[in-house]
């Protein structure tokens, strides 16, 4: 059972994923492409864990939460960027 339910979340992420980075290529202004990037690393997130419980390691938990941290980093940096300008004042 465990098997199909990872099978499942597998082919729902990489689908997500997919659309993701076609709204990121196709995006019609950069706040659409920010936030399909912001989406793709939390989907990667969700992929990095499903690969976690398939295996068995704890290495993917926290890589998965490092790509977090880093990903919320970005995100408010671009969207500073695309408020002001600049990101450092």
């Amino acid at each position: 059972m465990l098997n199909l339910a990872l099978t499942f979340g597998f082919t729902a992420m990489g689908l997500a994923m997919l659309l993701n980075v076609f709204r990121l290529v196709k995006g019609p202004d950069a706040v659409d492409r920010v936030t399909a990037l912001d989406t793709l690393y939390i989907n990667t997130i969700a992929v990095l864990m499903l690969v976690g419980i398939r295996i068995g390691s704890d290495i993917f938990f926290e890589a998965a939460l490092l790509i977090a941290m880093m990903g919320f980093v970005g995100t408010v940096a671009l969207a500073k960027h695309l408020r002001r300008g600049s990101i450092i004042e």
